[in-house]
């Protein structure tokens, strides 16, 4: 990778804004968007993901989205090669990369040295590991992990099955916690601006993203979700165990009602943000603002100042438009 190349990073919690004010800053900055986020990788998983739509784009090129089909596997360091592929493209291309999105682990494989575990993996010990999920509960699992490497326990949730259980196989024919072989070093790949969104009072975020649920079952949550079950998903895909997803496949199972499936899905979103944010916060490199604490013209105007000042310092290879100015 070119070291002499600059990054913006945005990122924080879902439903907080970081669409729209990752778009605003790559048209004043002549700028392209690679997406950080592990569920809109995902082609026909729409609504439930809250795909940017290409009105919201703007015309700005996106990269990221609706890479592979909700069967295929894929994982974090995937992920990276593509990434450093599309970051590549960008530099080379003249313009300004901003990757933006809410997925804490993609966004430090791209920017950080980070150890992969060559290990590639044993599909009997993983389906092994499925079906107990499904007799026992994600909590068995989780269980046994924090018995063989509570340090990655501690930072996964039970419901991250796919995670749990990939930690699970390491340990299980390497002898290696995965908390000791893949780890970030630490050392950033390139220069790298890091701007955070959060909200200060929790309410009114869990509020946005209560607002979110409700738009996605307006827009057609359910008719999407059935016609991917129709086109061969099934619910025990990594990708159909996304918030969104695996609640809606229970209430067309008539094991929840429509109400009750939304309800989880908010809460599901809720905790999921809370945990972004936790994530997020050990970061100290990241610049924050609160959606809630100054208005939007302030927000981007200060960004804008950012994200100008670390594009001079790495590059003059970009034109910075300087009458930015206040997004419209």
């Amino acid at each position: 990778m070119n070291d002499n190349c600059g990054l913006v990073v945005i990122a924080g919690p879902t439903a907080v804004g970081k669409s729209k004010l990752s778009v605003e800053l790559a048209i004043a900055f002549d700028g392209e968007i690679v997406s950080a986020d592990s569920m809109q990788i995902y082609r026909g998983m729409d609504i439930g993901t809250a795909k940017i739509t290409p009105e919201e784009k703007k015309g700005i090129p996106h990269w990221g989205i609706d890479i592979i089909d909700p069967d295929t596997p894929f994982s974090v360091s995937d992920y990276r090669d593509l990434a450093d592929g599309w970051l590549r493209g960008i530099w080379q291309r003249g313009r300004l990369p901003f990757l933006v999105g809410g997925t804490g682990l993609y966004i430090r494989a791209v920017t950080e040295e980070y150890d992969f575990s060559t290990f590639s993996g044993d599909a009997a010990f993983r389906e092994k590991m499925e079906q107990m999920a499904r007799r026992e509960g994600p909590e068995a699992l989780h269980r046994q992990l924090a018995f063989v490497d509570p340090a990655t326990a501690s930072r996964l949730h039970p419901n991250d099955i796919r995670r749990v259980i990939r930690a699970l196989e390491i340990y299980e024919f390497t002898g290696k916690r995965l908390s000791e072989s893949k780890q970030s070093h630490g050392d950033t790949r390139f220069p790298v601006l890091k701007i955070g969104l959060t909200s200060e009072n929790r309410e009114l975020l869990y509020d946005r993203i209560n607002r979110r649920v409700d738009l996605m079952i307006e827009q057609g949550l359910l008719e999407e979700v059935s016609g991917l079950l129709r086109r061969g998903a099934h619910k025990d895909l990594i990708s159909m165990q996304g918030i969104g997803y695996k609640e809606i496949i229970e209430y067309l199972e008539q094991r929840l009602t429509l109400q009750e499936a939304v309800e989880r899905i908010k809460q599901g979103s809720r905790r999921y943000a809370k945990r972004q944010l936790s994530w997020f916060r050990r970061d100290p490199e990241i610049h924050w603002f609160a959606i809630d604490t100054i208005p939007w013209d302030q927000l981007y105007n200060a960004c804008f100042k950012l994200v100008k000042e670390f594009r001079q310092q790495v590059s003059n290879t970009v034109v910075i438009k300087e009458d930015g100015g206040t997004a419209k």
